[in-house]
């Protein structure tokens, strides 16, 4: 074995006993309160991401869409696959600007928090997805307050991921983990590219 081989396998083993120890010294589990925000694209692909994670291990998942809910994005149709595990709810009727209606998106915000209320209620769920509540708070079309009682009103096992951007100081606060996606590129403004079946739905 060179040198610089002896070296990395001494590096990689100091590094393997820092990890377990780590690993080690940590045994609690609970709920988690999961917030993914910011201005870049991905927010709701990573919740997905951890809602499929829940579904391969045979957990049961609930999705209330915010906002969303003017057209059927791949995800829900590709999910529709573990109908046994997951309950999914589109309550909204698509972006506040297509549908320039204050009023009626403020009533379609409070039916899907009534439904979110529910989900998070029922221990039966081990995940409940608010997708883009951020957004929902962000319009004041609901309140932090009644956000943050709903979150600590649920099962102690229950996890909750909130996404959208905007997520205000008081649930970033409140969140175990929050994980700000940054827009660096994208094609839409740069390169004039439409939203395509795939990536953006």
């Amino acid at each position: 074995m060179t040198a610089s081989a002896e070296a990395h396998r001494l590096r990689m083993a100091r590094r393997k006993q820092v990890q377990d120890q780590r690993v080690g010294e940590r045994n609690l589990e609970k709920g988690l309160v999961l917030v993914h925000t910011g201005n870049g694209k991905g927010k709701t692909t990573a919740a997905l991401g951890l809602v499929l994670r829940c579904l391969g291990h045979g957990q049961r998942v609930a999705v209330v869409q915010f906002i969303k809910g003017a057209w059927e994005p791949g995800e829900a149709l590709a999910l529709q696959r573990f109908s046994d595990l997951l309950e999914w709810r589109a309550l909204g009727e698509g972006f506040t600007w297509e549908t320039q209606d204050k009023d009626r998106d403020r009533e379609l915000v409070q039916l899907a928090w009534q439904q979110s209320l529910l989900f998070l209620a029922d221990p039966a769920f081990q995940l409940v997805l608010l997708d883009e509540v951020n957004v929902a708070l962000k319009h004041g079309y609901l309140e932090l307050e009644e956000l943050l009682q709903g979150l600590e009103a649920r099962p102690e096992g229950t996890h909750v991921v909130l996404t959208g951007r905007g997520a205000p100081p008081g649930l970033i606060d409140r969140a175990d983990l929050v994980t700000e996606m940054t827009l660096v590129r994208h094609p839409f403004r740069e390169q004039g590219v439409k939203a395509q079946k795939g990536i953006e739905f």
